[in-house]
């Protein structure tokens, strides 16, 4: 199996300002394909994030870090979430990733993972 990072990105005034109902079908249809994930041994994590607004930027200088408020650019799309899944290759993994894109919406990057350190989940 292969690891891929699916990226959800969401447009500034979307999911969040829509009507509760709107909201609730939205959180249904991520929950669905969250659970056939599951089931088919595909989701290892995933996760949504606060809005960009929240977001601290460290760049290097020459003695440390410089910290600014984020996001690190101004954009309308910004990454609102992601999932970390297993799958036999790309292919199977742009599956997943039409069926969320389904789901939200919205548009979702997808690429091959890499774990560069210890990963436990």
């Amino acid at each position: 199996m292969n690891r891929y990072l699916l990226a959800t990105y969401s447009v500034e005034g979307g999911a969040a300002d829509a009507p509760p109902e709107e909201m609730q079908e939205f959180m249904r249809r991520v929950a669905a394909v969250e659970a056939d994930m599951d089931a088919a041994g595909a989701f290892v994590f995933g996760g949504a994030l606060h809005g960009p607004d929240t977001a601290t930027v460290l760049r290097p200088a020459q003695s440390e870090a410089i910290m600014t408020d984020g996001p690190f650019v101004e954009s309308k799309e910004h990454i609102a979430g992601f999932y970390i899944i297993d799958a036999e290759d790309l292919d199977a993994a742009l599956g997943w990733a039409g069926r969320v894109v389904a789901a939200i919406g919205h548009p979702i990057e997808v690429r091959p993972f890499r774990a560069t350190g210890r990963v436990e989940v």
